[in-house]
């Protein structure tokens, strides 16, 4: 097998580093780490205490004073770095366009 990485993401990444407050839904556990890339659906968290794949979370993002939150699901862990999340719907329309507002001010990955 090629040691080929498949980029399934809908929409690019961008490089965008904030800070990341992970809430698990199920336990109430609250965990801290900051994005490395962000994009319309999802983001990657740097963290070192992961939780579960497919566990389902509450995500704030905080960039300057402004607070984006969402649904999110864990899609992928990498246990000691970080975790893939994929944001759910539906997510308010003024968190969507605070969202796309940063990406479009940030570089692609």
């Amino acid at each position: 097998m090629p040691d080929v990485i498949v980029n399934r993401r809908a929409t690019p990444r961008h490089m965008l580093v904030l800070a990341a407050e992970i809430v698990e839904t199920v336990s109430g556990a609250k965990l801290k780490g900051r994005t490395s890339d962000v994009g319309r659906y999802g983001c990657y968290i740097d963290i070192l205490n992961t939780v579960p794949a497919g566990s389902k979370v509450r995500v704030r993002l905080t960039h300057e004073d402004e607070v984006f939150e969402a649904t999110a699901r864990v899609v992928y862990v990498s246990p000691g770095l970080g975790m893939g999340m994929h944001f759910e719907d539906p997510i308010p329309p003024e968190q969507v366009a605070r969202l796309e507002r940063w990406l479009q001010e940030a570089p692609l990955v």
